[in-house]
Formats: structure tokens, sequence, C-alpha cells
């Protein structure tokens, strides 16, 4: 593994800047793992069990890596040997058909994803930690947990719920959805979750989709110190859903249930408790419906992504033990809600024996470093959040390292839109210097991620340390062919077991599901986002291919004009969108927002103009700017740049934007006017 390592042992003096920027550069080198983490780490000891029990020599991380996705099948056999699957039978082979889209993952094979998680029980340990606005860090022990999944499950079986049925939640992110979620898959049923403060519309949007039989849900939940009465929309919903034959109302308050005869939840569960040895579980093929996860939706209905058993537990386990380097007794924390796939991501830890710590509430309430002091006091291994979440904390001067005692913090993650090299500074520069900062893209297409890294390699500012064991992604060109450093369509190219097994209700043909991942190359996943490969192999992903920012013949990622926008101080956030005219002709404006008290004069606009002509090309620099009060974007904080620019080309709002899926559609005001007054780009 030396080779693996670079030359420089310890971070980066981060304490000056450039002082001709004032921030730290795409590339620019922040870290690089001792020799000593590069021999503890998991990666190593995977490569020491593929010598010796495949005759297969590695020597870095790279080398592994291609491996990986060359040789798909004795890849994938190594992964379910190392881990030790539990199955009521074995597979016959690793892939039966192995075409995209249809690929079949082995063939044979009788699982169940919830068992795989309940055989990490250990009576007298922690399972897992929870924490709100009103509860401290609270750990839950499998004494307890273990023995309410199989009762929620026995009972929901004595209710009439069978394997393949729908059971739908909107509970937050506390113990109680993690106990319903292992409880319905461990007979055979399907999950679904949306979270609490989701609208009815949007809701409803989802779940008329799926037909569920149940519905799990509370009557409420707390934010920012305040709380949320949301019987209203419950009632709603519920009266919507006439395809429901149970409710199951956990009590939030003095809040009424939504329905007359909902089950409550601790009614339910105050049965005697079934023994381990006597719990059946429903085993059945590698590729049986697991959960289903949702889309954005921004632009129409919301794809119900139908994920498998057997899938996701290969690729939860190939991810986090061997690049999130996740092991038995680590505390992970994400920020995020269940109607996000990082729930799904973080809950998954269980089948490692890691311990997940949950979070409802507002990230910044009561003061903006609470998540820094809860990662302090449950002794989180990984921290994660959003790209948004590390601007917030940017902002308000947070320095959680004066504060807090992180030793045994050793990963930061961020995930969910591009990330700038001055926020992978800022981490190193006011969290931990020795610290692995792991960044990468995926989606919930495949409820994992398709690039991220290894700790055994450095890291690089705004790059991701490389493609995920297993992943064949490339940068492909509009001829189809794979570039390096170049930028081109993210493309994978060898089949992944937790590519969706269908997207529900698709037609036989899954018409939709095709016409999502394969329209353009026949056999080959186009993701849709702009990508481009180092020489190094590592990758950086520069937004949606469908938002592209194309001006005379140059694609633009709009990641790339994001990143410079940290670095000015009066810059809030923007969304920048081009617009294709007539005769050749382009108009691409920028929508920013604004510090409280600032208004948009010549001094910014030529800020902005001079940082991206100098750190790119002047094909960056916007035609226009102009001020609005808020960015739309959806509930997990992506912009909706695609919505945006059809507002602009005159598609009224119903066909151009779901509101629905947004965090505010208002912030969606501002552009509909201005669609509607400005008559600048129209020709």
């Amino acid at each position: 593994m030396s080779d693996a390592v670079d030359s420089l042992s310890v971070p980066m003096d981060l304490s000056a800047n450039d002082p001709v920027t004032g921030h730290v550069r795409a590339g620019d080198l922040l870290w690089t793992p001792t020799p000593e983490r590069v021999a503890n780490a998991n990666i190593t000891a995977f490569m020491s069990w593929l010598e010796a029990n495949r005759g297969l020599a590695f020597t870095n991380y790279p080398d592994l890596w291609e491996w990986s996705v060359t040789e798909t099948d004795a890849f994938w056999q190594a992964i379910w040997d190392y881990n030790d699957i539990a199955a009521a039978a074995q597979p016959t082979a690793v892939l039966g058909q192995r075409e995209m889209p249809g690929a079949q993952w082995f063939p044979g094979a009788r699982l169940n994803y919830a068992e795989n998680v309940m055989r990490r029980e250990a009576p007298g340990e922690v399972a897992l930690y929870y924490h709100s606005e009103t509860v401290p860090v609270t750990p839950m022990y499998w004494d307890e947990f273990g023995p309410a999944v199989r009762i929620l499950a026995t009972r929901l079986r004595e209710l009439g719920v069978k394997p393949g049925d729908r059971v739908a939640s909107t509970l937050p992110n506390i113990p109680q959805a993690v106990i319903a979620m292992l409880a319905t898959t461990s007979i055979g049923a399907i999950w679904t979750s949306v979270s609490p403060d989701f609208g009815w519309r949007g809701v409803l949007d989802r779940f008329r989709q799926l037909q569920p039989t149940v519905l799990i849900c509370t009557g409420g939940y707390a934010y920012n110190g305040k709380a949320y009465d949301r019987s209203g929309e419950m009632r709603q919903i519920v009266d919507d859903l006439t395809c429901l034959e149970h409710v199951i109302y956990l009590p939030f308050g003095d809040v009424p249930a939504p329905a007359e005869g909902a089950h409550d939840w601790h009614a339910l569960l105050d049965h005697p408790p079934v023994a381990a040895e006597d719990f059946a579980y429903h085993h059945g093929p590698f590729g049986m419906p697991l959960w289903i996860l949702f889309s954005s939706g921004t632009t129409g209905l919301p794809k119900a992504i139908t994920h498998s058993h057997g899938g996701i537990l290969l690729e939860q386990l190939k991810l986090q033990r061997l690049n999130m380097n996740l092991s038995p007794g680590d505390v992970l924390f994400f920020y995020t809600t269940t109607g996000w796939m990082m729930w799904n991501f973080m809950v998954s830890s269980l089948v490692l024996g890691v311990k997940p710590l949950l979070y409802d509430g507002n990230p910044g309430y009561p003061e903006p470093d609470a998540l820094w002091r809860m990662a302090a006091e449950a002794k989180v291994t990984l921290f994660g959040g959003s790209p948004a979440y590390a601007d917030m904390l940017s902002k308000r001067g947070v320095v959680p390292r004066n504060k807090y005692d992180l030793s045994a913090l050793e990963c930061v993650m961020l995930a969910g839109s591009p990330v700038s090299p001055e926020v992978y500074a800022w981490f190193y520069r006011n969290v931990k210097r020795d610290l692995w900062l792991h960044v990468g893209s995926g989606g919930t297409d495949v409820c994992s991620g398709f690039t991220g890294g290894s700790c055994t390699l450095p890291t690089y500012a705004g790059e991701h340390q490389h493609r995920n064991l297993g992943v064949a992604a490339y940068a492909f060109n509009d001829a189809g062919q794979p570039v390096v450093d170049e930028v081109g369509e993210m493309v994978i190219t060898r089949p992944l077991p937790s590519m969706p097994v269908k997207f529900w209700g698709d037609d036989e043909n899954m018409t939709r599901y095709k016409d999502t991942y394969f329209d353009t190359w026949p056999g080959v996943w186009r993701q849709g986002d702009f990508f481009r490969v180092t020489p190094r192999g590592g990758t950086f992903v520069l937004g949606r291919s469908d938002a592209t920012l194309n001006r005379f013949g140059v694609r633009i990622g709009t990641a790339e004009i994001y990143n410079v926008l940290e670095g000015i101080p009066e810059v809030d956030d923007a969304i920048v969108v081009n617009l294709d005219l007539p005769g050749g002709h382009f108009f691409m404006p920028m929508f920013v927002k604004l510090a409280d008290g600032v208004t948009l004069d010549e001094r910014i606009e030529n800020e902005i103009k001079t940082r991206l002509r100098r750190e790119y090309t002047p094909r960056h620099i916007p035609d226009k700017f102009i001020q609005v009060p808020a960015i739309p974007t959806t509930l997990t904080g992506k912009k909706l740049e695609v919505p945006v620019r059809r507002l602009l080309m005159g598609i009224p709002l119903e066909k151009a934007a779901n509101t629905s899926a947004m965090a505010d559609a208002s912030a969606l005001d501002a552009f509909i006017d201005y669609a509607r007054t400005q008559h600048d780009y129209k020709m």
C-alpha cells in the first residue's frame, strides 16, 4: 500500500489563504493519510483477504478499483463471501442476466435484509442513539430495540399484512421509524417513507402511486423550538387513501389520531416479546422489493424507485465497510429526514454493527453548533451533512474545534450537491486538521454513492478522491467515448446490485425506467450529471446535465459558477440558467440572494465577473444579475434549475414545476414575475 500514500504525511497548513483569490483553489492538496491509518484501514484488510483467499495482490486503491469494475463477477462474489451474508439459500451464480436494464443478480439466493440487520442483536449493547431539540443524546439498547421490531412485525402479520404489501410512513427521524422499517421488511412487506413536514399534496403524489395498505403516522413534529400540528393534513391524506386498511398512530402531544379506529402505537407494541430464535423472517429472491424511494419530482410526479433486499444489503456492506471505513462499534451520524435516501443509508449501518445516531429537529437550534455538541457527546466517528449545512456553519462563524472534544471523529461526509473547494478547506480550518473529508456523489436511484473514495487516498480541494468500488463510472463525450480531464456525461457501464429493480407502476416494458437512464446509449446508464475524471483518478461532479450552460459550444457545469460565489460574503445563494434563443443566441441570467440588508450593485456584480473570468473563462460570466428574495430548492436542498429555465421560457407554472416537491413554493414567485415582465431576452 505504500504507493497509495503521498509523500506528505500530515495535513497542509491552511492558516494562510491564497493572497490573490482569498480562498483555496480546486485541486489544492488538503490532507494525506498517515501510514498507520492506511495500515489499519478496512480496505487494507480486504486486500489482504483477497490475497489470502483469491491469490490476488493489489498495492493500492486505484488498482483494486480497476479490478472491481473489470472482473464484475469475481468482485461481487468476494463482497458476498467477505461479509458472510445470512441467506436461506445460496446463489448459483453472481449474474444470471447481465444486460442493463434488467440485470439478474445472485440467482437462486433467498434472503432478507432485516434478518441481516437483526443478527447483530447483542443484549446489553447499544443499538442506536437518538437526539432531538427536546431529548438529549439517548441510547436505545438492543434489549428494547430487538424485541420491539419482532413484536411490531408479528402484529403487522396479525393485521393481515402480506409480503409485497406497501407500508407507508410519515414518522420523523426517531427510533420508531427504524423499528417500523425493519418490522415491515422482515415480513416481506415493502417500506416507503416521507418526512412529516411534507405537504399533503407532496405525500399524496407519492403514496397514491403505491396504494399502501398501512399508514404509520404521527400528529406533528417539533422544529426550531416550535411544535407543528399536522392533524389536518393527516386527515386529508387518510381520507384520500381509500386503499388503507389500517392506520397506526404514534401520539404527538394531545393531537388526535387522523382516523376512527386507528391503532395506538404503544398499545400495538404492548405485547409479550417474541424470542429471536422463534421469529420467522420472510425469505425471497435477491431482487425482492425492499423499499420504495422517490425522486424529487420537480417537474412531474416523483418516480417510485424500487430497491431490492439483496441489492441494498450488498451495496451498503460494500460502501460503508470499504469505502466509508466503518466498523462495528462506530457511531454514524448524518443530518437527514426520513424522506431522503441518506436516512436509508444511515440506518443501514446497523447491518455492520455500527450505531446510527438519529437527530430530529433544526440543525442550528438552539445554537448553531448544536450538532457538534451532540457529536462530541455521542463520540461520533463519521459526521455527515449537506454543503448547505456547511455553508450555514461558515456564515455563523462556528468553530467546533475550539469548543468540543472531537477526538473520536475520523471522517466528515458531505453529500447532496456539489461542494466547493472553500467548503473543503473550512472543515480543515474549523473542525480538525487530521480529518478524512469524504465527499461523493450518488443518488436516490441506487441509494448509494458512485464516487467517494477511500481513507487511504489524499484529499484535494473540490475533488472526489475516486470512484467507489464496483462502480464503473466514466465521463462520456457526445460520441459515447470515455474521456479523461474533459467534461462529459456521467455514465455507468457495468450493472450495480442496487440499481432499481423497477419503478413502481411502470409498464411491463419498463418504459419510464429505460427513458430515465438508458435513453442516450443503449445498455449504458446515464446519470444526468456532468462529470470529469482527473488523470490521477479523482472526479468532479459539475451539476445536472439537464441544466447545462452551453455557451458557444462550451459546456459549463453550474457547480463551477457556484464554487466561485463561496468566497463572496455578500452572496448567500444563487441560481444560474442558460436559455437557447433563436438565431444561435444565448441568455444566461444569474439570480442572487444576498445577505440581509445588502442590495445588488455594480461592485458586487464586478466582483463576481472578475472571479469567474480569472478562475474559469469569460463564457462563465452571466449576461445579467437579478436579486431575488429566495432561491427555489427541493425539500432536500437541490436547486431547481430546470423548472426556473422552463418558467423563463414561458412554460406555465403547473407544467414547469411540481411545487409540492419544493421547500418553499413561494420562492418561484420572483421568477414568475421576471418572466412575465422582462423582455430583454425574448426575441
